[in-house]
């Protein structure tokens, strides 16, 4: 009989010491008496995604399994003498029954609803909890009933853009001829790519879903594969997730053992080659024209569009391009069906999104809810308000490129068209908390010198755009002409806007513009007070 202990191997545990503490338990096991006829095995489970815990332990109990957190390599020894392997709580660490504690049992998980519970590598603890149950059912069904199904179930692409999905993977199967190669043939290759190039501020959630799930990713590949009839699938990872790169790694090698990916997939006669590719540690790259330039072994350029991916992306051919988070909820909605998807959310939103609490929080981690809930119940109810003790000022939602919302904002039902209304973006689901210590002014200069920084350099509005932004910027704070260095700030903003090639230059204004409209007094009385020294 085995004592089974689960202490993650997620990236943010990691970080916080999970590895000592697993050295400290395994050392102090051997001062302290196991139950008669037990032996301890620690199973490296992925993250719960209340980060603010780790490095958590979790305990299995007959009454469930049982939370301590977040532990540090000083606490394992009176975790042991209190009783943690008998499941005793009265240790100040013990937060009693994982699925019971408010920041997880609030939560709507769909996507995530596996993460942190499983072995990320143990294919048959996946299969165990549900796993390939969506591309059991995508195995009876022909391709445009898996498109209409993900049609109906509203989902749309996680990454940013929330373009619907459905409608993406029905152009890449509609899309029958190549005219580069021969308007009389039918295309040799489509192909499945999953952006996994996760590089705004304040996101981590795809990284989370692949060191705690990876293979509802890779069934959601395949089954968007079944969908447009491509056979070959690409997972661009960021090359700083080195962790996510060794589970991925691993969780592909095990697909192809257990005939889940390869030429017969489980005795059907389909088949679905899956690739890893670490990407070029550009930001650009996460735009999907620039990252299927990387992927044919160029440099990370936008492309034009038209045309689009779905019609001429990777080596020129039919591409769907999807999030991680896109992809791996799709076996959800095959598993449980579109209306059940569907009825979370609300108006052209539907199902959830994982948000993610990050900056000036005291309990961040990743929260995923039905769409319609407030920022202020998220940083409040779950995050506990600013890390600092001090009053909230700014929140900036949808990375670098989203805008600074003010506590008027705060109430905005957390919805792409909401957030359309107000001048804002919803994106990936970051947000970044600030509190009233921060000076906006530095921030709006921060958004455009970051696009300086990441630009492709394709396009002058936001080559050039940016780099003036940055010194009309600095000629404001110093109060130098300050109102007409504003006024050519905004005819500058709507250049980036109107003429950039993507959404790299073309969103950059979003957070300029945000602080002018609504911080402004951090912005012009700061010029006006060193005018005057």
């Amino acid at each position: 009989m085995t004592i089974n202990v689960y202490i993650p191997r997620d990236t943010t545990a990691v970080a916080m010491g999970a590895d000592d503490v697993i050295k400290a338990l395994k050392f102090q096991t051997q001062l302290f008496h196991l139950p008669e006829n037990k032996e301890l095995n620690i199973i490296r489970n992925g993250s719960r995604g209340l980060f603010y815990l780790e490095p958590l332990i979790e305990v299995e109990t007959a009454q469930g399994r049982i939370a301590y957190g977040p532990v540090t390599v000083d606490d394992v020894s009176s975790l042991l003498e209190q009783g943690m392997l008998h499941g005793k709580t009265d240790h100040p660490l013990c937060l009693g029954l994982t699925d019971k504690i408010p920041y997880l049992a609030k939560q709507q998980r769909l996507t995530f609803a596996r993460a942190g519970i499983i072995d990320p590598v143990n294919i048959d603890d996946y299969i165990a909890h549900h796993g390939f149950k969506g591309l059991t059912k995508a195995l009876t069904l022909s391709p445009q009933q898996l498109v209409d199904t993900v049609k109906d179930s509203g989902l749309r692409g996680r990454g940013g853009a929330a373009f619907p999905t459905g409608i993406k993977w029905q152009t890449v199967l509609d899309e029958k001829k190549n005219e580069k190669i021969d308007a009389n043939e039918k295309s040799t290759q489509k192909y499945i790519i999953c952006n996994a190039d996760e590089g705004d501020s304040g996101t981590f959630a795809d990284r989370l879903l692949m060191e705690a799930d990876p293979f509802s990713l890779i069934e959601g590949m395949i089954i968007a594969g079944l969908a447009v009839g491509a056979t070959q699938g690409f997972i661009y990872l960021r090359s700083e997730y080195p962790q996510a790169k060794i589970i991925l790694e691993q969780a592909i090698a095990l697909a192809y053992e257990n005939n889940y990916l390869g030429q017969n997939i489980q005795d059907s006669k389909q088949q679905f080659e899956l690739e890893l590719r670490i990407g070029a540690g550009a930001y650009i790259c996460g735009e999907e024209t620039s990252l299927l330039e990387s992927l044919e072994g160029k440099r990370g350029l936008v492309r034009a569009k038209p045309p689009l991916p779905a019609i001429e992306g990777l080596f020129g051919q039919p591409t769907v391009v999807n999030n991680v988070i896109s992809l791996a909820t799709v076996p959800t909605i095959l598993a449980k069906g579109s209306d059940y998807y569907q009825n979370f959310g609300l108006g052209r939103s539907r199902g959830t999104l994982p948000f993610q609490l990050a900056g000036n929080i005291k309990q961040g981690g990743l929260v995923e809810l039905a769409f319609g809930c407030s920022l202020s119940e998220l940083v409040t109810d779950f995050g506990g308000g600013c890390y600092s003790g001090k009053p909230i000022k700014a929140i900036q939602v949808g990375g670098p490129l989203g805008a600074y919302l003010p506590k008027a904002q705060w109430q905005t039902p957390l919805d792409y068209e909401a957030f359309a209304g107000i001048d804002a973006v919803l994106g990936h689901g970051g947000i970044v908390v600030f509190d009233d210590s921060v000076d906006m002014a530095q921030q709006a200069r921060f958004a455009m010198e970051f696009c300086t920084i990441e630009s492709c350099g394709k396009c002058t509005p936001c080559r050039i755009g940016a780099v003036r932004g940055v010194e009309t910027i600095d000629k404001i704070i110093a109060a130098d002409n300050a109102e007409q260095n504003l006024d050519l700030l905004h005819d500058l903003c709507d250049t980036m806007v109107d003429g950039s090639l993507c959404a790299m230059g073309g969103m950059t204004p979003f957070p300029v513009r945000s602080v002018i409209k609504h911080f402004s007094d951090d912005l012009m009385p700061t010029a006006q007070q060193q005018g005057e020294k």
